[in-house]
């Protein structure tokens, strides 16, 4: 597999975000400060995620889109787009209940002309643990079946 990496392109306030590869709670940090310099971002008027070349996604990553999400339905009140041209990608994003979160398009989406990997930004032990907990317990926020599926997770992370 190879490394996950976040990409992401912006123009008038419209922003797509693409995983490419086995994304990992290594990018957790990386997410999401991009994710918040976004929405802080006066001109924020949309958002696409784009998972057509992920090779794999992590619980922690899943987290952190579910949250944001819930933060531009919150924040800017409408549902963003995400879109998965693969099978396994797919069921998934579907698994935890993202059809419920985001307008889910099985296909590739259109090809933004200029997209730049997002640089990696390190994160303490202590703050991607906080990160990860977060994102875990935004999960677990979305269904029953989620909060079944971490729960004995969220014992472990708690008590270190």
């Amino acid at each position: 597999m190879e490394e996950g990496r976040i990409l992401a392109a912006s123009q008038d306030g419209a922003y797509v975000v693409r995983l490419t590869g086995d994304v990992r709670l290594t990018l957790c940090t990386t997410i999401d400060d991009y994710v918040q310099r976004m929405l802080d971002n006066p001109d924020f008027a949309s958002v696409w995620v784009d998972l057509c070349d992920a090779e794999g996604i992590d619980s922690t990553t899943l987290g952190l889109l579910a949250k944001l999400a819930l933060e531009v339905r919150t924040r800017y009140g409408f549902t963003p787009a995400i879109y998965s041209s693969n099978p396994s990608i797919t069921r998934l994003i579907k698994s935890m209940g993202f059809q419920r979160l985001y307008d889910l398009h099985e296909d590739a989406c259109a090809n933004p002309e200029c997209i730049d990997c997002i640089p990696l930004v390190k994160g303490s032990e202590a703050s991607v643990r906080d990160k990860v907990i977060e994102a875990h317990r935004v999960l677990m926020g979305l269904s029953e079946e989620n909060r079944a599926r971490f729960k004995d997770l969220m014992v472990v992370l708690e008590r270190s």
